[in-house]
């Protein structure tokens, strides 16, 4: 994978006894992250009011007539394998965190008041992951069935639409050969802490158990935390001369992964973070920042894009609206 590199060995212990303590350092805030991330959010959509409008696939599909915005049809869908959610009518998604935060239109703080003051840890749904699995079937689980070297021309055009240096991808990434429901695919794959797998290519995006985070740790005083490898990739990019052993790296693969990282990440002086400009990334951002000033929020870079990847692909230019010529609109991007 090239994840790990010399100076980086003896610094792997301290990630495992991070990581083994990790529930044990939570503080009650983080704990509360991880209980609303770990609940089942069909059966906590269903407490707030909002029946199921459509079941499919074996009931691992449910559809709900949004309940973060008025529509007729219902476009909402939740994974019930993979407990996510996705709002067509917004182009958003996310676990459910995510769609707490979008729901309450509240930062982490208070949402984290919000369900103490409002909900019991022991009456929220709780998410059983093996349960869904069972019923959906073996054949619908991702399976990964070869793991190797990036070649195809596919994904390395792929990776040059991303702006990412196959150079770059090939020190952290690896070519994955994975099926679902009996179709077979492949994607670039990026690997977490627990041996999952974050997989992408042009049209999907997956991921194969356990989720984890990424942690990339040489014992540096300074680290820098990712939402997903993508921006990592986009980082190692722009820094390409950056000695790799002096600065540690975290990518959540996944914003509602933040809590699981803070143990690793209050290990060092200075964090310095790159997430994404949306709800979710804006929330845990303020959140981050509220917890010390070894927190530093670096996405002014971008501020004007999704996260550091779209602005490394459009090069820190905005797109300049469409002029109105002869009645209609142009596109002038």
């Amino acid at each position: 994978m090239g994840r790990i590199v010399d100076c980086r060995l003896p610094a792997l212990h301290l990630i495992s006894e991070w990581k083994a303590m990790s529930e044990m350092k939570l503080k009650d805030d983080e704990f509360s992250l991880s209980k609303i991330r770990g609940m089942d959010l069909a059966g906590f959509i269903e407490q707030l009011g909002f029946p199921v409008a459509a079941r499919k696939k074996n009931d691992t599909d449910y559809w709900y007539r949004s309940p973060l915005r008025e529509e007729r049809t219902a476009s909402f869908h939740v994974n019930r394998v993979s407990n996510e959610w996705f709002d067509f009518g917004l182009m958003a998604g996310g676990n459910p965190v995510d769609f707490c935060l979008r729901f309450f239109d509240c930062g982490i703080g208070e949402l984290l008041a919000k369900f103490d003051a409002s909900f019991s840890p022991h009456r929220l749904p709780v998410f059983d992951r093996k349960l869904q699995e069972g019923q959906a079937g073996l054949d619908s689980k991702l399976t990964v069935k070869e793991v190797r070297s990036l070649y195809a021309y596919p994904l390395k055009n792929y990776l040059h639409e991303r702006s990412i240096p196959v150079i770059v991808a090939d020190h952290f990434c690896k070519e994955i050969s994975y099926e679902i429901n009996g179709r077979s695919y492949y994607g670039i794959g990026f690997q977490n802490d627990a041996g999952g797998w974050e997989i992408r290519n042009r049209n999907f995006k997956q991921s194969s158990a356990p989720k984890d985070i990424t942690c990339l740790g040489s014992g540096a005083a300074s680290v820098h935390v990712f939402e997903g490898f993508m921006d990592f990739l986009s980082y190692r990019a722009l820094h390409p001369y950056e000695d790799q052993c002096t600065v540690d790296f975290v990518v959540l693969n996944g914003a509602g992964f933040f809590d699981r990282a803070l143990p690793f990440l209050e290990a060092h002086s200075s964090v310095h973070l790159w997430l994404d400009r949306d709800v979710t990334g804006l929330a845990y951002t303020k959140y981050a920042l509220s917890l010390g000033s070894r927190f530093v929020d670096e996405s002014g870079l971008y501020e004007k894009f999704k996260d550091l990847n779209d602005w490394l692909r459009q090069k820190g230019e905005v797109k300049k609206p469409g002029l109105r010529l002869g009645g209609g609109l142009r596109s002038t991007g």
